[in-house]
């Protein structure tokens, strides 16, 4: 798995290698506007993932996953925060989260 500085470097190589779909996280699934798609846990894989916190305030944190879902036809990035900011999950959206 390549090492990033910053989250807009692992953001721009990952675009480089295909992972073009803007993905956001809601409670119970992973939403895909451009294509109108609701990603629940299991249908998607978490191919990679990176964490970053901010230069000047460790409490700035978040974390970057490669996301594909086969069924869809979807690779995509998903940007979201983690600890204290991190956003509100089912237990089943946590569970496959937190499993890297």
């Amino acid at each position: 798995m390549p090492a990033y500085s910053t989250l807009s470097e692992a953001v721009n190589d990952l675009q480089r290698r295909g992972y073009l779909d803007d993905l956001t996280a809601a409670e119970q699934c992973l939403i895909c506007d451009a294509r109108g798609i609701h990603l629940d846990p299991a249908e998607f894989e978490i191919d990679e993932f990176h964490r970053f916190e901010g230069m000047t305030d460790p409490g700035d944190q978040s974390i970057v996953y490669a996301i594909s879902s086969k069924d869809h036809g979807i690779k995509g990035i998903l940007v979201n925060a983690y600890g204290p900011d991190a956003t509100s999950f089912t237990q089943e959206m946590v569970r496959k989260l937190a499993t890297h």
